[in-house]
């Protein structure tokens, strides 16, 4: 006893040195962990800013020629930043939609390490029943050993969480689609704008430099009339202040319109000190304004990005609600794994262990009725902001039509103006005389002509304008989505004939987002059994069909699914290959998905993986379809 006491009291003050060790050590710990805010230095922010300068024109095709409307709007497309970072957020929500779905699969969760300890473990024992205390210590562990375990594990709960969870990954990926369409609408409505009244300002710019020259040197030689008496005072001053009203107008048109060639080198990211000009051409045609405003609010409700991003946010609620339900659902867990242990007193040191949980915390089902009154709520905060929405939409879109009609009422009118400025003008010329104050009239005249000729310009652009932004205000695309890996050529080709086709008829306008993609038929290879076939052909119909591509078993495309299945020990390697071919069977686009999963896997995880495959294909999937869909028309 005497002994055991010693051993206790060793024990304590041991325990004590350590605590004061610990209490000495941690403070030098803490100290030396201590984080000191560092300002970046000259040279790092020089290396970022050089860094970044360098990235915002690579890859760019330099400018070799006068640039067209088209090259433009194929520039801004192919080389504009903003548009670029929709682009990488819209792959990024991609990119998670598939991270989302491999969280429905079961969880192999592995383990390894060793263990050591100062001292042996162990200990005594007293009986349960005679209370006797076993005075011998013994132990069954060693003070070192490595233990390791591998374990398969998959909780029905989690799986259902995480089908909602990856279903509104897929809703938020369509809705960084649609601000990405918003993103082209408005660049080429930009583009537009910009191109015309700089046009128009390349035009005019050396008439109004001869023009402002001549009215300067009018003006000089008007004060030198006036002081020598060779004209009366109140008609030189008269003269002096129609020069300066024409010059201060010609002046104002002039830095409106050459401004507006800076904004669209901007939109094309031209690199700066780079010269470029405007190709000359006719002015396309200016379509008539429309008459049927009930089927252009159709349209409009339709096809705004912003009334589709409404459209997932709802879907996003509602599976919101469906997760929070389910999670008051009981918990069930199944686990089987294996298990190592190097401690040399185990009678087995490896083994197999499976067990199966289930458990509910009942006292969440008290939050249901709250839960239910939350959805009701923001269900009608959703619908009210989508009513609200749609009656914007469609009052900008009746403003926009009135706009457009009343601009080209003005560009008639500037277009009547500036023809008879030019003809007063070449009326003045041929009559002028000797007299100063024949030639000064002669200067001031030709000076109203060049400033109609500029109001006519700013005019036919201010009509351009109009016109971009009704087709902006009704949710057109420029383009379908699969203008990205196009040479610029092919783009400014493809953007020729889709403005050449505007121009014929606005009401001939239809939408990208409807009607546009063939249809395919679906036919899967490697799944034998026909209950699966039928179950996955489902889920697939139903993907594909939120990304508006519809399934014809006659008339579509043919669109190959095939599975391959490569065993290996305990990991089963699944691919799926996505094959889309003609009618002829010649002209075949491919893309693969290698996932793995456990051996004698259920059904649910290739369908899940085939799901995973079809939804990263799915750009790329659109893209051949539309070439099909040209080879076919």
């Amino acid at each position: 006893m005497m002994g055991a006491l010693l051993n206790t009291s060793a024990t304590t003050v041991t325990s004590k040195k350590l605590l004061v060790g610990i209490g000495l050590v941690l403070p030098l710990l803490f100290s030396g962990c201590a984080i000191i805010p560092k300002p970046f230095t000259q040279e790092e922010v020089r290396a970022r800013v050089d860094e970044d300068t360098a990235g915002m024109y690579l890859n760019q095709e330099p400018i070799n020629g006068p640039v067209s409307v088209e090259e433009a709007i194929a520039r801004t497309l192919k080389y504009n930043l903003d548009y670029r970072l929709k682009q990488m957020e819209s792959a990024l929500e991609l990119g998670l939609t598939g991270l989302a779905t491999y969280d429905m699969l079961p969880k192999l969760l592995t383990s390894a390490g060793y263990r050591t300890r100062q001292n042996e473990p162990g200990g005594t024992s007293i009986g349960i029943i005679d209370k006797q205390i076993s005075l011998r210590p013994s132990r069954a562990t060693q003070k070192n050993h490595a233990q390791a375990a591998a374990e398969f594990s998959w909780n029905l709960l989690d799986f259902g969480v995480s089908y909602y969870r990856a279903r509104q990954q897929a809703d938020k990926f369509l809705i960084a689609e649609e601000r990405r369409r918003k993103v082209v609408q408005n660049m080429v409505q930009d583009v537009r704008t910009s191109f015309w009244r700089a046009l128009g300002a390349q035009r005019l710019s050396k008439d109004a430099k001869e023009i402002l020259d001549q009215a300067n040197l009018a003006l000089a030689r008007s004060r030198e009339a006036e002081a020598q008496r060779l004209i009366p005072p109140a008609l030189a001053l008269n003269y002096q202040r129609a020069l300066l009203d024409a010059i201060s107008l010609l002046n104002l048109r002039r830095q409106d319109l050459e401004i507006a060639k800076r904004e669209l080198a901007a939109l094309m990211n031209v690199e700066p000190g780079v010269v470029f000009i405007l190709e000359e051409s006719e002015e396309s045609k200016l379509p008539a304004p429309p008459t049927d405003i009930r089927k252009l609010e159709e349209l409009a409700l339709l096809q705004r990005p912003e009334l589709r991003q409404e459209d997932s946010k709802k879907r996003i609620t509602a599976d919101e609600t469906r997760k929070q339900l389910l999670s008051m659902l009981p918990s069930v867990s199944l686990d089987y794994g294996f298990s190592f242990d190097s401690n040399n007193l185990l009678y087995n040191n490896n083994w197999f262990q499976g067990g199966i949980r289930v458990s509910w915390n009942i006292m969440r089902l008290a939050t249901l009725p709250t839960l239910l009154k939350t959805q009701e709520g923001q269900v009608e905060v959703d619908r009210s902001r989508r009513m609200a929405l749609s009656m914007a939409i469609m009052t900008q879109l009746r403003v926009s039509a009135e706009r457009y009609r009343l601009a080209i009422l003005d560009f008639k009118l500037a277009d009547i103006g500036a023809q008879v400025d030019q003809r007063l003008a070449s009326n003045m010329r041929a009559s002028v005389t000797a007299r100063l104050s024949s030639e000064l009239e002669a200067i001031r005249t030709n000076a109203r002509a060049v400033l109609g000729a500029y109001q006519r310009a700013n005019a036919y652009a201010n009509a351009q304008i109009a016109f971009g932004r009704l087709y902006n205000t009704l949710g057109f695309d420029p383009l379908p989505d699969n203008f990205e890996d196009d040479t610029l050529e092919i783009l400014t080709g493809r953007i020729r004939e889709h403005i050449k086709a505007t121009e014929e008829d606005t009401l001939r306008m239809t939408s990208n987002l409807f009607g546009h993609l063939p249809t395919i038929s679906i036919t899967f290879v490697g799944v034998e059994d026909p209950v699966m076939q039928v179950r996955m052909k489902a889920q697939v119909a139903v993907l594909l069909a939120r990304h508006q591509i519809d399934l014809d078993a006659d008339k579509g495309f043919p669109f190959v699914l095939i599975l391959q299945r490569i065993p290996n020990d305990e990991i089963e390697t699944a691919s799926w290959a996505l094959v889309l071919e003609d009618h002829d069977g010649m002209n075949k686009k491919s893309a693969k998905f290698v996932t793995t999963i456990p051996s004698d896997s259920r059904d649910l995880a290739y369908e899940s993986a085939l799901i995973a495959a079809v939804t990263s294909t799915l750009p790329e999937l659109r893209s051949w379809l539309v070439e099909l869909g040209k080879e076919y028309q």
